[in-house]
């Protein structure tokens, strides 16, 4: 292909790896998240004379104030996102995909780093994940609609844009893998705010993409397609009301409604996971990792205490170190349940990628992992909901979630290849944008939101049940709505 195109490659699979590793950060660290920052707030309400039982239920895992600030932080960014990223797409066909490619990736990895270096309570980690959503929305249909329109050979676009996504699922990877280490090693790193939390470490770890982008910059071409109709003035004018056009509203309407469909059964209930299984509302076997943990931490610092000639540590203080060794033991077996599930999803990516450009239809190619993905994730979350208090069952979920991830996440890989096929160049980025922003960063990550309320109050085993039954309506409405899929027209094809 050339040292250029490779290049686009490389830095498109980093664009792609990172968006995921951003957004998987948030269902791996939640719960360390809302009990580190949400603390503070703890103690004033023990000081204005409220039990300290009850101050510490409302902010429990299920407890009140921990609901609402879950669902907050899952849906509130994916809103900011979904809007911003629509005036992104529009920014795409109107400024170039690779400016506002380069742009994004920089915004939502600083964004990522400022979120753990510097929050220090929940509403600006609020607005940094907001900002992180944002240039995560983006970067996608920027990326996707710069490789659609450099790579025109069908089956070398085909390829390109299923092999650049299929690191999406690497992304995932890395950034459990990420959590692990983070969780395994946070004792010797630098202490940010006076402690040593995994999740700060992990969130930092999202400025790694700016680093080679920075390097890679200078030697990525604008898109051919789009620079020859700005240059001889032919480009039209971007408009979201033209996509609601009788030639295009069609396809406009279904494609986002499938596309929420796809991201409703991940938040619905795969993302859910690792709130489900968390010590110590969750699987018994991460519970007692969890309470052993907490145990060794608060004896180690006694016997350090002692060691050193010093009284013993307060209760307030032991307890503190306990929770947060508890809290990173858990997450450590968390994260290794979220790396099956990113195996299967990389899995799935590759299959697609080979599968794409074979099978013409694309209402076929969809069905192929969706019809199955309908079937199997509602019925492996319902048999969770009934697993958490057994023994030996945490092996037989790594490999319910690996199928799991595979059969979601090559959805994901569809929409890259299916979106640019069916607008025109003029509309390229915002339709794309409002498909997976309004459709997938808003309708669909909303199933989590639906899921953390249905819960909200009852025991976390609800929580699965509840995740089975969201991404079974979603994953039904997706099947029907596949019948109206349009098929790409051959004079969106010929643009490229």
């Amino acid at each position: 292909m050339g040292m250029t195109r490779w290049l686009i490659c490389i830095i498109a699979s980093i664009g792609f790896a990172f968006d995921i590793y951003e957004l998987l950060m948030l269902p791996l660290i939640i719960k360390p998240v809302i009990a580190s920052l949400s603390a503070p707030l703890v103690q004033e309400l023990i000081a204005g004379g409220m039990a300290p039982a009850d101050a510490a239920q409302l902010w429990a895992p299920g407890g009140a104030e921990y609901v609402k600030w879950a669902r907050i932080l899952f849906f509130v960014p994916a809103i900011a996102g979904g809007i911003f990223g629509l005036l992104g797409g529009y920014l795409t066909d109107h400024l170039g995909r690779r400016r506002v490619l380069t742009f994004s990736i920089l915004l939502y990895a600083f964004a990522a780093f400022a979120a753990g270096a510097f929050a220090q309570t929940l509403p600006q980690l609020l607005f940094f994940r907001c900002l992180v959503f944002i240039g995560v929305c983006v970067e996608f249909v920027a990326a996707v609609a710069w490789l659609a329109e450099i790579f025109t050979e069908p089956k070398q676009r085909e390829k390109v844009l299923g092999y650049t996504q299929a690191f999406s699922s690497i992304g995932g990877l890395l950034v459990a893998l990420a959590n692990y280490y983070a969780a395994t090693y946070a004792s010797s790193f630098p202490a940010i705010h006076g402690g040593h939390e995994a999740w700060r470490y992990t969130l930092i770890s999202g400025v790694i993409p700016a680093i080679p982008l920075i390097l890679i910059r200078p030697f990525l071409p604008e898109s051919p397609s789009w620079a020859k109709k700005k240059a001889s003035g032919q480009l039209k004018r971007p408009s979201v009301r033209e996509l609601f056009s009788p030639e295009l509203a069609r396809t406009t309407i279904v494609t986002t409604l499938i596309f929420a469909a796809s991201y409703g059964i991940a938040f619905g209930a795969i993302q859910q996971l690792p709130q489900i299984l968390s010590w110590p509302r969750g699987h018994v076997e991460l519970k007692a990792i969890g309470d052993a943990a907490e145990a060794a931490a608060k004896t180690q610092a006694v016997e350090e205490a002692k060691a050193k000639g010093q009284p013993e540590p307060p209760a307030p203080l032991l307890t503190k170190i306990g929770k947060q060794a508890g809290g990173n033991a858990s997450d450590k077996v968390t994260s290794t349940v979220t790396k099956w599930q990113e195996v299967g999803g990389l899995v799935g990516r590759v299959i697609f990628a080979l599968l794409a450009v074979w099978i013409v239809s694309r209402r076929a190619m969809l069905r192929l992992f969706l019809i199955p993905a309908m079937i199997f994730v509602p019925f492996f979350f319902w048999w969770v909901s009934g697993s958490l208090d057994k023994e030996g069952t945490l092996g037989l979920i790594k490999w319910g979630i690996f199928l799991a991830g595979l059969l979601t996440v090559a959805q994901f890989s569809f929409w890259g290849n299916y979106i640019p096929l069916v607008f025109p160049v003029h509309l390229r980025g915002t339709g794309e944008s409002f498909a997976a922003n309004i459709g997938g960063r808003i309708l669909g990550t909303a199933a989590a939101f639906i899921t953390i309320t249905l819960s909200a109050g009852q025991p976390v085993a609800a929580m699965a049940k509840n995740g089975a039954i969201v991404a079974g309506v979603y994953a039904l409405i997706g099947v029907i709505l596949s019948f109206w899929l349009p098929e790409p027209k051959e004079e969106h094809l010929d643009e490229h």
